[in-house]
């Protein structure tokens, strides 16, 4: 296999541990095992007491009957855990697709969703949205690029890094489209519980089709990625049993300790994303005020959903050097559109950390002497 570089991890390899000031994450404010603890009386003394033996591939039967709880239908026998989302991405992509395959991918987006699926041999199909229409999946596109060697439709929403997120109607005839031509859904669904309005979560997709696949995460609507817990729900006895026997060849099985904090967090699921969610509409408000007053250089559309957003920027030396120069002047890390391929001429925004308006103060700072980036 020969895999792409991931841009994204590559560009922040630099910089993101380096940068005091994280104006481009895509997780929200985290905590310490002690908060987490401390959402369960006795929780602490458990934890002290957990075995530190091998764990079910699967996934330990206490945390997938927790996680099976954020659905309407799925049972624990429809989840298998993984090593963060990531590793859901590769196992499905590897165990699901092969040479000569045809992919349409929700586009711009996370790169693994692609990248995976051409490094096989497979030939993959941008389903590319703008801001022009904001973000805006076009179904008429979608239903003249479904081809006969088309495998596998990968949709995103809330998606990363625009914000966006799609109707129920559209999620439906989306997947009416897949059901027509016997197609696989890989649904990317990490930021689902960080809907602005909770109203409009959607279902999951492994619950309106026997097809699909839903990937989820405990870093995004849960602020707790340090744990590396993901997992992904499908009623197709088939994906799940090919994408179970590929995990023998990457993690085989997950971190006791980290399966055990993954257990309290699935079962305080509401709180922890309301807490997130409270801290995101927050920083929104900040976000409008700032991009208000900087209409000059940014084109900003307030996101429906998730903790990014993917402003264009109208600096003169595009979006990469100028977030280079951001970074390297005052401390402020955005991350430019070209480490997802979609140009030069957007940065993603993250707005789910706590210490969002020192960056904005910092960020305001930089554009006030640096008179050139406009």
């Amino acid at each position: 296999m020969r895999i792409a570089p991931f841009k994204i991890e590559r560009f922040y390899a630099q910089y993101e541990f380096t940068a005091p000031y994280m104006l481009s994450s895509s997780d929200c404010e985290s905590m310490t095992i002690g908060d987490l603890l401390a959402y369960e009386p006795g929780a602490a003394e458990r934890f002290a007491q957990h075995w530190l033996g091998y764990t079910e591939s699967q996934g330990a039967p206490e945390l997938r009957a927790a996680l099976a709880g954020m659905y309407e239908t799925l049972t624990p026998d429809h989840l298998l855990v993984c090593a963060g989302a990531e590793e859901g991405i590769f196992i499905s992509m590897n165990a699901l697709l092969t040479r000569g395959d045809h992919v349409i991918v929700h586009a711009p987006g996370y790169q693994s969703l692609h990248s995976v699926a051409t490094s096989l041999g497979a030939e993959v199909s941008l389903w590319l949205t703008t801001d022009a229409e904001n973000w805006e999946l076009d179904l008429n596109w979608l239903a003249d690029h479904i081809r006969p060697r088309t495998r596998m439709i990968v949709v995103n929403s809330p998606h990363n890094p625009t914000g966006y997120h799609m109707t129920p109607d559209k999620q439906r005839q989306i997947i009416d489209l897949a059901r027509a031509h016997n197609l696989i859904v890989f649904s990317d669904e990490v930021y689902r519980g960080l809907e602005h309005d909770p109203q409009t979560r959607l279902p999951a997709a492994a619950e309106l089709y026997e097809n699909a696949l839903s990937l989820g995460v405990l870093s995004k609507a849960h602020g707790l990625p340090g744990l590396r817990i993901g997992w992904l729900a499908t009623r197709n006895t088939e994906f799940f049993r090919k994408v179970a026997a590929f995990k023998d060849y990457t993690t085989i099985c997950n971190s006791a300790p980290g399966e055990f904090l993954a257990t309290i967090a699935a079962r305080q699921h509401s709180a922890l994303s309301a807490r997130c969610r409270a801290l995101c509409l927050a920083n929104l408000d900040l976000l409008d005020a700032f991009f208000a007053r900087h209409t000059d250089l940014f084109t900003w559309q307030r996101p429906r959903a998730n903790s990014t957003a993917f402003p264009r920027i109208h600096a003169p030396q595009g979006a990469e050097a100028f977030a280079i120069d951001v970074v390297q002047r005052a401390g402020v890390l955005l991350l430019p559109a070209t480490t997802y391929d979609y140009g030069d001429r957007h940065v993603r925004v993250g707005f789910g950390r706590r210490n969002l308006p020192e960056a904005l103060a910092r960020f305001d700072e930089y554009l006030q002497r640096e008179p050139a980036t406009r």
